[in-house]
């Protein structure tokens, strides 16, 4: 296992990053996975046994149940040694509706979740109980929030930092100009800012890239989420054999992507990983490991096997032709005003030192 620093920060991260989605399973989030408090103890311990010292989780990931389970299992391990990372921003409670009429009202109370000052230090007060921990080491938002200036956000978020309930702060899910708005308002103000983008990239789902170059050099670094997209790049799906009852695929199949590509990208990681003796999940992850901008890669877990097969990417060393012949097959569709740019300009970047 090999340590990367997150973003500008002093921090150093395992490479890969133990996702806790699967942990608890509670209502809506069932779907995903339901691990219970043993087999997350196991894993959890098994993945910090082989150099994972990074875990994510986030407050919603089966309503708070995610988090308490996590912060049973790692009561034994040493916290200095950890990086705990969890979120903020979405409704808790019943997903998409409510069990009771207690439930209910809180579930639409506009005050209970989002990046308001107030629901900030509420959240983040849960998050530390459910855990059962003093501070966590990044505190991200989960989205963007409409309704909610960003300096009222930042703000909020600097004083959790200057509290000490969290060493770092980052964010999740949000658009270039997003990213770029707050940076500048944190260094404007002299506030604490975002130093982590955990946003979905995976090889099938590249859209990441088209962002990029605003910010090239000033933005966060990535943690790259939901690598192996749902299973769908693990290789036990292909164009004749769909998802089985049980999958998660087949119960929660998101984020979108373009399936026949998948399965064209799927075919060609098959090839290099047969050559290589490795699984087509392990050239997944292994392609997300090469990439310049992707400081660590989180992984979900269902099985110890699983996890397994997992860490074991970070052992296989892609050739510069496997690289091309990967991102050949998974490169984005020129797309406007992209197309037009490298047409006009593009030379500029090739033909000066």
């Amino acid at each position: 296992m090999r340590y990367r620093k997150l973003g500008r920060t002093g921090l150093a991260v395992s490479e890969i990053c133990l996702g806790t989605m699967t942990f608890g399973g509670d209502g809506f989030w069932k779907v995903i996975g339901a691990l219970e408090q043993e087999s997350v103890t196991k894993l959890v311990k098994g993945a910090f046994d082989k150099g994972v010292t990074f875990i994510d989780t986030a407050d919603v990931y089966s309503n708070g149940l995610s988090e308490q389970v996590t912060g049973q299992a790692i009561k034994g391990l040493p916290r200095d040694e950890l990086v705990i990372a969890t979120k903020v921003f979405g409704r808790m409670g019943a997903y998409g509706g409510a069990q009771t009429p207690e439930a209910q009202r809180r579930y639409n109370n506009t005050n209970l979740w989002g990046l308001s000052r107030k629901h900030v230090f509420d959240a983040i007060d849960a998050s530390l109980e459910r855990l059962d921990i003093d501070y966590v080491d990044l505190y991200q938002v989960h989205s963007f929030d409409p309704a909610v200036p960003l300096e009222e956000t930042l703000e909020a978020l600097d004083e959790v930092v200057k509290s000490g309930r969290a060493r770092y702060i980052g964010l999740c899910n949000h658009a270039a100009w997003q990213i770029m708005k707050a940076v500048g308002i944190s260094e404007r103000n002299g506030l604490a800012r975002y130093e982590s983008l955990q946003m979905y990239y995976s090889i099938a789902g590249r859209d990441l890239e088209r962002g990029r170059a605003a910010g090239e050099g000033s933005e966060p670094r990535d943690p790259a989420l939901e690598p192996t997209r749902r299973r769908l790049l693990s290789g036990k799906y292909t164009r004749a054999g769909a998802p089985t009852d049980g999958s998660r695929r087949l119960a929660f199949d998101f984020p979108p992507v373009d399936k026949e590509k998948a399965y064209d990208i799927i075919d060609v990681m098959k090839e290099i990983g047969d050559a290589r003796g490795v699984s087509v999940a392990q050239i997944a992850l292994s392609w997300l490991l090469h990439q310049k901008h992707v400081t660590s890669v989180i992984i979900g877990a269902k099985t110890e096997a699983q996890l397994n097969d997992n860490l074991a990417a970070t052992s296989v060393e892609l050739s510069s032709d496997d690289l091309k012949k990967l991102d050949d097959v998974s490169k984005l569709r020129p797309e406007y005003p992209g197309w037009m740019l490298e047409r006009q300009g593009g030379e500029r970047t090739t033909g000066l030192s």
